[in-house]
């Protein structure tokens, strides 16, 4: 079975085309044209395992919300297609990522549900030229679209750069998780509705 979606969305502010492999290598290309936002999106690939092409344009001359936001979108909708009914998967993952002296705890259900929680303290600094705030959109846009249950905390740390890089290491290895096949699942569903896609 191939876990696999490429979606391309057009739109009179941004021009977004992504290719997602949820079973790759940690394989990516990543071209946003946002240095920061390019780093923090390649630790969903290289820590998740997820193969990742994408390339984002934009009118960023009045910011970076447009892109980054859209962004978001076609990736949580590339996650849900790939993902599918999501027969045999183990469906919730939790993780603990630290870096130097940030800690943080992501814990994701991959129930058909969008949903997020985010309690992390960045401010603006050494982020590059990446808003701080559209960190955290982006992580409650991309749990809506992709639909999975999204919890992240920030338990220690004072550098935003930090803290922003663990939050999506955190994030990858608790999506890897949820995402990975349990052997005792077969071809079954992990609820009790029997579906997590409608």
């Amino acid at each position: 079975m191939s876990r696999t979606s490429e979606i391309t969305r057009n739109t009179a502010e941004t021009d977004i085309s992504i290719k997602v492999n949820l079973d790759g290598s940690g394989d990516y290309k990543i071209e946003t044209g946002n240095g920061m936002f390019d780093h923090l999106l390649a630790q969903i690939s290289r820590h998740g395992l997820i193969d990742l092409e994408i390339s984002a344009k934009g009118d960023t001359h009045v910011g970076w919300h447009h892109l980054v936001e859209d962004t978001a979108i076609v990736l949580g909708k590339s996650f849900k297609e790939a993902v599918g009914e999501g027969r045999g998967i183990v469906r919730m993952g939790h993780t603990f990522v630290p870096l130097d002296e940030a800690l943080v705890l992501t814990v994701i259900d991959y129930s058909g549900r969008g949903y997020s929680i985010i309690d992390s303290p960045l401010t603006e600094s050494d982020l590059g030229d990446l808003p701080s705030d559209l960190i955290r959109h982006f992580m409650e846009t991309f749990a809506r679209e992709g639909g999975f249950n999204l919890h992240l905390t920030v338990m220690a740390g004072m550098n935003n750069h930090h803290i922003a890089e663990a939050s999506f290491k955190s994030i990858a290895r608790s999506l890897k998780t949820a995402l990975s096949f349990d052997p005792r699942q077969g071809e079954n569903i992990a609820s009790t509705k029997g579906t997590i896609s409608d």
